[in-house]
């Protein structure tokens, strides 16, 4: 589901009216409800999120966030528990929400023992896997600015050079980068860097400080500070996890 009027199609449709109905009467009679990537929109259309948090696949979290304000919505988790309810986010995140549920239950030692038989590890955040394209390409002047940032990355670039790269004012390109990717236009620029500090780490031998340097960050602190922020991991700890050459 890609856009506003896709959603609304999607969930006007009997089958989902239906399942709002279902899932509405199964929180009435005090059931646990757990529900992973688009399969969140159906709970919140049904007002059983609502005044809670909750997580949802990534790329149609800025989509959800503008049609269910309601819910406290936290996009970079990738498995939220708020009472009887249990949210995931993209797809395959429901082997994450089943391991949290049996963690639950039974257990955080059974969790892990089913995790070992399923050589899954227990992850906490989607921030790694997002890909800002994707998510900005719902907004062509967004996208735009995103290219020329990316060409510039090295430099001091702010909010107002991007709004200026998208012919747009400060504030309205500020407004348009919070509706396409949930992100202030502060954290949108960080994560561009990041995300092309990623790329060097990958796929060159350069070392961190150079990387800090060609990506924006004034030294290798700030660099590390970043992608801890923004992902979780250190500069180390991504290099590590390229492919070898053979």
């Amino acid at each position: 589901m890609r856009n506003t009027q896709e959603v609304r199609s999607r969930l006007a449709a009997p089958d989902a009216r239906a399942g709002a109905h279902y899932l509405n009467a199964a929180a009435a009679a005090g059931s646990e409800i757990a529900a992973s990537c688009a399969g969140v929109f159906l709970l919140a259309e049904a007002g059983i999120l609502d005044q809670r948090r909750a997580t949802t696949t990534w790329w149609p979290a800025p989509l959800f966030a503008r049609r269910y304000p309601a819910v406290r919505l936290t996009p970079a988790d990738l498995v939220v528990t708020d009472g009887p309810v249990t949210t995931a986010g993209a797809a395959l995140a429901h082997l994450d929400l089943m391991l949290t549920l049996v963690g639950r239950h039974g257990g955080e030692a059974l969790a892990r023992e089913c995790a070992r038989y399923l050589a899954v590890d227990r992850r906490q955040s989607q921030s790694p896997y997002v890909m800002p394209e994707t998510i900005e390409g719902a907004d062509s002047d967004v996208a735009i600015a995103r290219s020329w940032a990316l060409q510039h990355l090295d430099a001091r670039i702010g909010v107002k050079d991007l709004a200026a790269a998208a012919h747009l004012s400060p504030r309205t390109f500020t407004r348009r980068v919070s509706e396409a990717t949930g992100m202030p236009p502060a954290r949108f620029l960080r994560r561009l860097r990041v995300e092309r500090a990623v790329e060097l780490l990958h796929n060159t031998d350069l070392a961190v400080t150079g990387i800090a340097h060609a990506v924006g960050f004034g030294d290798p602190t700030a660099l590390r500070r970043a992608m801890s922020q923004e992902l979780g991991m250190s500069p180390r700890t991504v290099r590590g996890q390229r492919t070898p050459a053979h």
